[in-house]
């Protein structure tokens, strides 16, 4: 949130105050009556979009943000669209975009629209939409609504310095010289201002409901919140570039982070100067650590894609289904799965399951979902040779496949596989780590033609075991060595021992 907003009350906060700041009695956008229960969510086909910027690799909080955009689309049988937001050209990563693709298309999100997938609204970076944001722009210049300034940026760093040193200080720094002199006091390109209102209107969330959002003024100095809509170098600011967007592209709901509730007046603002009938705005709650602090790459916040090795897509968008939406229960205190595959969160998604309040992220929880996601994979063959083929312990797709469906049900991570290399090759024996009378029990396990039953007549059964162990996997525990034979097949289990003698 940024510093310097009020309220309804005019009372600065932070978006836990959000919620009970509410206006009750108001009744939510598209809010419809469904057997006597009220609703949120839409009962027509939503138009979503999905607009990152390449700036860096896809993290979680955006991911969910795709996800909820997604689902809302696909519940409803609408239209799920994917857009980039590249227009700071000085901020982008190289490689970010493709790691766009990739990691939704690694979470099986896949868009109705896009750079990829092209479309009726092409194009879909922001960079070649230039065109388009100057003819809108240049209409409220013409309709006295937005105004060019020409103000340098020594002058502009001169107001927001003295605004900050009001009492009270002040986010909103411009004076409106521009305006009302309408004449260029330099040799820079101009930038285009919007003229914003004495006083925003309020919001309606989804979410938070009601909310009265203005900027702290200064009486005594005051400054507009005239923001710029166009840059110098032609081409838009967020605020501007997604209003015309989304218009365009016919959003008819926007879901995004919390931290836009601020920007939101400014939207709206833009949409009433425009004519324009605005989409329903769905803030939702902040991703946090246990400990309710803002999620760092220690936490979790690292590219989506860096997960790959150890967790399902499956699990993966389970887990960030949760943060800010649950399922809905058959009945009130009726128990309900938490472990859903992507069919199941579109068939239950509503908008009436988000809520409020940080949504904490747990590591452990994620690990929970993907050792359930594992189990039910295990379960479907090709689902297990799709998986296998995805390893390189072995160039073997079915035996690899034979040890998944062995190991899947007890694993809750997908890099838990490293602890079973010797499934794949012979270890390197450790010999000081050998158990007890070792070489004479295997030595004795090949003369009896690797019969068990009659090896433990001869020696004590924990002897038998620890040897045979030593022999197929250095004493790795874990599977039980009936199973560990299975999987290696009769003849190498008797080269291992072999080996393991000489070794010995």
């Amino acid at each position: 949130m940024k510093i310097g907003y009020h309220w309804l009350s005019g009372t600065r906060g932070s978006p836990e105050t959000v919620s009970s700041l509410m206006e009750p009695k108001v009744p939510l956008l598209g809010m419809y009556v469904n057997n006597g229960i009220k609703s949120v969510h839409p009962h027509i086909p939503a138009v979503t979009r999905f607009a990152p910027s390449p700036t860096g690799y896809l993290h979680l909080g955006s991911l969910r943000t795709a996800l909820y955009n997604y689902l809302l689309a696909r519940n409803t049988n609408g239209k799920f669209i994917l857009r980039l937001e590249d227009t700071d050209q000085t901020r982008l990563v190289a490689g970010a975009e493709k790691n766009i693709y990739d990691t939704l298309k690694w979470c099986g999100i896949q868009p109705d629209e896009g750079p990829v997938q092209g479309g009726i609204h092409a194009p879909y970076r922001q960079s070649e939409r230039k065109h388009i944001y100057k003819e809108y722009a240049d209409q409220l210049v013409a309709q006295g609504k937005a105004y060019h300034c020409y103000c340098s940026k020594e002058r502009l760093g001169d107001l927001r310095e003295s605004a900050m040193k009001l009492k009270p200080p002040t986010t909103v720094t411009y004076d409106r010289k521009c305006f009302h002199s309408h004449s260029q006091t330099s040799d820079e390109q101009p930038v285009i201002r919007f003229k914003s209102p004495e006083k925003y209107d309020k919001i309606n969330d989804v979410v938070h409901g009601i909310l009265d959002l203005q900027p702290q003024y200064n009486s005594e100095d005051r400054r507009y919140d005239d923001f710029v809509i166009l840059k110098s170098d032609g081409l838009p600011t967020y605020h501007f570039a997604n209003i015309v967007d989304d218009h365009l592209m016919g959003i008819t709901h926007v879901i995004r982070g919390e931290e836009w509730l601020t920007s939101t007046p400014k939207h709206q603002a833009l949409y009433q100067a425009f004519g324009w009938t605005p989409p329903e705005f769905v803030h939702i709650p902040l991703l946090t650590s246990l400990k309710d602090k803002k999620l760092s790459k220690r936490d979790g916040i690292m590219g989506v894609l860096s997960m790959s090795d150890k967790v399902l897509p499956e699990a993966l968008i389970n887990f960030v289904a949760l943060f800010g939406w649950s399922p809905p229960r058959p009945s009130p205190g009726e128990s309900v799965s938490e472990v859903m595959s992507m069919d199941e969160l579109v068939e239950k998604f509503s908008l009436d399951g988000l809520t409020r309040g940080n949504a904490k992220v747990s590591n452990a929880k994620l690990y929970y979902f993907n050792k359930e996601h594992l189990h039910r994979l295990a379960k479907v063959d090709e689902k297990v040779v799709e998986l296998a083929e995805t390893y390189d312990l072995t160039d073997d797709t079915e035996y690899m496949a034979r040890v998944l469906k062995k190991l899947l049900p007890s694993m809750s991570s997908l890099d838990e596989i490293n602890n079973y290399k010797y499934l794949f090759t012979i270890p390197d024996y450790n010999t000081s780590n050998a158990p007890p009378n070792c070489k004479a029990v295997l030595m004795r396990y090949a003369e009896l033609e690797y019969n068990v039953e009659e090896l433990i007549k001869e020696f004590k059964k924990k002897e038998v075991f620890q040897s045979i162990r030593f022999a197929l996997s250095n004493g790795a525990p874990g599977l039980a060595i009936p199973e560990i034979i299975d999987l290696l097949t009769l003849e190498e289990t008797k080269k291992r021992v072999s080996t393991c003698i000489k070794k010995l």
